[in-house]
């Protein structure tokens, strides 16, 4: 597959929600003003704001760019049915939607048989809200194949939280150009237009939050250091394309998509500054907390990044990895314990087994466990882990799988619960035997 850019040796600024500057030309951002009469290079100055104007400052996101040309400057959209067959958004209306407390199961999505970009691979699984009031999540698996040429897409409905788990994603955003693998994410917020190539097909998970952005999680009695650490978020740095080729503009609003068409690349900023960018982190940097004494701790301690309701410590989603660890608890049944929870569970794998499932959960499954819905280890791995021998163990590099953990009650669309993106329909027989658990001795 042919990519439209070079995307070697690529470099990044540090940092979580820091104040980057950054120029590809010297001297094209500004200084001690955003809006010069007339800024260098004869570029204009555009301001991105990605929060209200009067957000308390702690909270305030906003981006300054300096472009060839405005954002303002193309073709009216128009409606653009061959995108966002399998993409739906709005989760207040129950029409192609289906509700059940069950829990689900999904195999992989299939790869596209025809050429696929980024932007018409979308299926969405399932979510609560809708996006015209701001209020709630949708969650989607993406498969593509081909590169996004002389295109762009940008999500006017929130902030989308990526994760791979197969192929290298090669993408470039208006602030510059990132590379994200498995075992890696990034996030791209609200708003930023960006495209997606590939040397080999993609596919992964996606979180998107209607309301809010995502941040670290407060550290509380840890301390201040530890899970994922701010020095380990990468930024993009100033990229521009010159150019007068037609470009055409993809815009999610509102769940359906819409295009245009604009004189020159989306991508010609040349300088900016500001707290609103897209980044990337890789997972095998996050510095994991467990028990070294007994019990399984909560999953919550294994928090990457949050988006939080209005409500203190309640998440529109919390992104939660079980990495590669140390598994030391005494007398502990240590996978992760039988559960109801008042929070949504959707849980994929990016690679290896999963200790709670480990024939069942393949990398690229996705599982949904709705709110107070009974859920936990299966038969096999019940078995094993209550009578083996308990010594420190390791788990291996490859295993690692992820959590989107939402305070919404997910509706599922009627597209994923057919055959067509392989539903499991046997996945309640893993807990089967266990119904025949008996009461035994005292020990």
């Amino acid at each position: 597959m042919d990519t439209q850019r070079n995307y070697e040796n690529l470099e990044y600024a540090i940092g979580f929600g820091n104040h980057v500057e950054t120029e590809a030309l010297k001297g094209a951002v500004p200084k001690g003003q955003n809006s010069p009469q007339k800024c260098a290079y004869n570029l204009i100055a555009e301001q991105f704001s990605g929060t209200a104007f009067t957000l308390p400052r702690a909270s305030n996101q906003k981006t300054w760019l300096y472009k060839i040309r405005p954002s303002a400057a193309h073709s009216p959209f128009v409606d653009a049915p061959e995108f966002g067959k399998y993409v739906k958004n709005d989760f207040m209306n129950d029409h192609g939607l289906t509700i059940t407390p069950n829990q689900l199961r999904w195999k992989r999505l299939p790869l596209p048989e025809k050429p696929t970009t980024f932007a018409e691979g979308l299926v969405t699984v399932c979510g609560a809200g809708d996006p015209s009031i701001k209020q709630g999540i949708a969650i989607y698996l993406y498969a593509a194949n081909k590169s996004m040429t002389n295109s762009s897409m940008f999500n006017s409905d929130g902030d989308f939280l990526i994760v791979p788990w197969e192929g290298e994603m090669l993408i470039t955003t208006e602030m510059g150009k990132l590379t994200v693998k498995p075992r890696e994410i990034c996030v791209i917020p609200r708003g930023i237009k960006f495209s997606v190539e590939m040397t080999k097909p993609i596919r992964g998970y996606i979180c998107e939050v209607f309301k809010g952005h995502f941040k670290i999680p407060d550290l509380g009695p840890i301390g201040a250091n530890g899970l994922a650490n701010p020095r380990d978020f990468l930024v993009p740095v100033a990229f521009y394309e010159n150019t007068e080729e037609e470009f055409q503009i993809i815009n999610k609003y509102l769940g359906k998509f819409y295009k245009c068409t604009k004189k020159g690349s989306p991508y010609d900023v040349v300088g900016w500054h500001g707290n609103y960018y897209p980044y990337k982190y890789n997972l095998d940097l996050f510095n994991a907390m467990g028990t070294v004494t007994y019990d399984h701790p909560d999953p919550s301690i294994f928090t990457v990044i949050t988006c939080q309701t209005d409500e203190p410590g309640v998440a529109v989603c919390d992104f939660a990895i079980f990495p590669p660890r140390w598994m030391v608890a005494e007398h502990t049944f240590r996978p992760p314990y039988y559960h109801r929870n008042v929070m949504s569970e959707y849980m994929g794998n990016i690679s290896g087994a999963y200790d709670a499932k480990e024939e069942g959960f393949q990398p690229g499954y996705g599982s949904l466990h709705s709110i107070l819905q009974g859920h936990g280890p299966d038969h096999e791995s019940f078995t094993k882990w209550s009578n083996i021998d308990l010594q420190p163990i390791r788990y291996p590099y490859e295993n690692l799988a992820f959590m989107f953990e939402s305070t919404y009650m997910f509706k599922t669309c009627s597209f994923v619960m057919d055959d067509q993106v392989n539903l499991d329909h046997d996945y309640y027989h893993c807990w089967d035997k266990l119904a025949n658990n008996k009461l035994g001795d005292k020990p």
